[in-house]
């Protein structure tokens, strides 16, 4: 087997290991486009599994420092871990910018560092656009979409992702001693405190709870909006991602939040909600 094929490889494993939200939404892609997608969501999971390990502080941001070297290896031609060797066909064929995947890297040391603790609503914002935002423009450069509205809908959709992830992993994130909810909320709804599990444990979350699911809901509006002016056969991928995501919180909406256990879609459930994609874009 040659390296190419082992970093393929290595970095499907990865996938379907992973047992993501977004598979269903990458199966729907042509082969290339499909093992792009594999490679850039494996770097972010390799990422991700990093700043949430059991590791020192200091041993994960050298990592991730390594990860950074790695990039600009990358971007030189000249690869040496699995996933980036993955990284390199796409990142040539699809013309893939080499500031995405270093916003990536900065959102997830922001986790690393374990100093997100009631950020302030720019902050928050900012670490949405790292996280979340910079994978949707590295997705829609792979899927073919491009333009202002192209970018406001991976942008918007990137935002309203990421706040559905923070309100499913509540009680997750406090035991991990992390509070992603905005400081500015707390404090409108009269939370002062910032130990995560005393402020999920405080009557008037439900209010923060509330602002959050509200703001979720207007960025997915915002990335409806601006796909009235995209290729929509060209972003079926991420039409399959909004649907995932919007049904996820309509369930998180129903649930009394924090809820005290993960809430997740079933397998045949997303593949309904791929499957409905598919079928209503088709010409």
């Amino acid at each position: 087997m040659s390296l190419q094929a082992e970093a393929e490889a290595h970095v499907l494993d990865i996938v379907r290991r992973a047992r993501s939200s977004f598979y269903w939404s990458m199966r729907l892609l042509p082969g290339e486009k499909r093992r792009a997608m594999y490679a850039i969501y494996a770097y972010c999971r390799e990422l991700d599994d990093i700043a949430d390990g059991d590791l020192p502080r200091t041993e994960k941001l050298a990592r991730l420092e390594g990860w950074r070297r790695e990039i600009t290896a990358l971007y030189a031609g000249s690869p040496t871990h699995p996933i980036a060797i993955a990284l390199a066909g796409p990142v040539a064929r699809y013309r893939l910018d080499r500031r995405w995947f270093e916003e990536i890297l900065t959102g997830v040391r922001m986790d690393a560092t374990g100093d997100i603790l009631a950020p302030s609503l720019l902050e928050l914002q900012l670490y949405c656009r790292r996280v979340a935002g910079a994978v949707g423009m590295l997705s829609i450069a792979v899927y073919g979409a491009s333009g202002k509205a192209a970018a406001g809908f991976a942008l918007a959709l990137g935002d309203a992702v990421q706040l559905t992830n923070i309100l499913r992993d509540l009680r997750e994130d406090a035991a991990d001693g992390r509070l992603y909810l905005s400081a500015d909320m707390l404090e409108a709804a009269g939370i002062h405190m910032r130990d995560p599990d005393a402020v999920l444990d405080h009557p008037a979350i439900v209010r923060v709870c509330a602002a959050m699911i509200d703001w979720a809901e207007q960025r997915y509006a915002d990335a409806e909006d601006a796909l009235r002016d995209c290729d929509r056969q060209a972003l079926r991928p991420a039409i399959v991602i909004l649907a995932t995501y919007k049904r996820l919180l309509d369930r998180l909406k129903q649930a009394e939040l924090p809820a005290p256990q993960r809430i997740r879609l079933g397998r045949l459930e997303k593949i309904v909600i791929a499957l409905r994609a598919g079928l209503t874009l088709k010409p």
